[in-house]
């Protein structure tokens, strides 16, 4: 996947707010693709397959740099299809799923796992480079198994319930919608070039409006208000409806 800075659209905003600092209008190109992504949903990525670690609920996204997931369109454990829950709704199945480990202390989780050789006298490139297998408690795992629920919990981490055991290898795969964190210097250029002329129309409607400064042009900022809310909301239907589907139609009941 390659990015397209935010810079490139420069060249085509300064020239309708002179005097505006690029600092600024990047902040604002920033925020209107953020804004943009989380609106329309255009932004999709396939999470590749891994597996799950045991007795563990919390989870992280593996997601590409600077980016949060906004929305989690399906997931699968081992091929089946997880039931995507609402945080009310995996709180009141599986209430128990904030105590990590089933609650045990980091001194009873790593009890059983081997120690490095960091600060050991002794060592070869065998032990220095080795990486060694965690070994959990039975405790820790209790009451665990094949996931069936999922729930985010934030734009980084997401819950799986009930927390996988260790009677099996779970894999899981997610499909989901991405958006810029804010602090990101760009996006996906496929993405980015798909949602350009809305972003552009966002970010001079932003700048176009901001008071005391000498690009103020309020009748301008309304035409590309105008321009941004038409083509968000098209870019919007498109993804919802999707590409590969047929165009949708209204047909009404005949009279009797």
């Amino acid at each position: 996947m390659s990015t397209r800075l935010f810079t490139s659209l420069l060249p085509k905003i300064m020239p309708s707010v002179p005097g505006a600092p690029q600092p600024l209008i990047l902040q604002y190109i920033r925020d209107v693709a953020i804004r943009v992504c989380e609106t329309s949903l255009a932004w999709r990525y396939v999470q590749p397959t891994f597996d799950i670690q045991p007795g563990s609920y919390i989870n992280y996204f593996n997601k590409p740099q600077d980016t949060e997931v906004h929305v989690v369109f399906r997931a699968t454990c081992n091929g089946n299809i997880l039931r995507r829950a609402t945080l009310e709704d995996a709180i009141d199945m599986y209430p128990e799923w904030a105590d990590q480990f089933n609650g045990l202390s980091a001194d009873e989780i790593w009890a059983l796992t081997q120690t490095t050789s960091i600060n050991e006298d002794e060592y070869n490139d065998v032990q220095y480079n080795g990486t060694n297998t965690v070994t959990l408690p039975t405790a820790a795992t209790e009451n665990g198994g094949e996931p069936r629920v999922i729930t985010q919990i934030s734009p980084d981490q997401y819950v799986v319930l009930p927390m996988p055991g260790t009677d099996n290898v779970y894999s899981i795969r997610m499909f989901y919608a991405l958006k810029p964190t804010r602090t990101a210097a760009g996006m996906d250029d496929i993405i980015f070039n798909e949602l350009e002329d809305v972003i552009v129309h966002g970010a001079l409607q932003q700048l176009l409006v901001m008071p005391k400064v000498v690009w103020n042009d309020n009748t301008l900022a309304s035409y590309h208000a105008r321009q941004y809310l038409a083509r968000v909301n098209e870019r919007r239907a498109r993804y919802n409806l999707n590409n590969s589907r047929s165009s949708m139609t209204a047909r009404g009941h005949g009279f009797a």
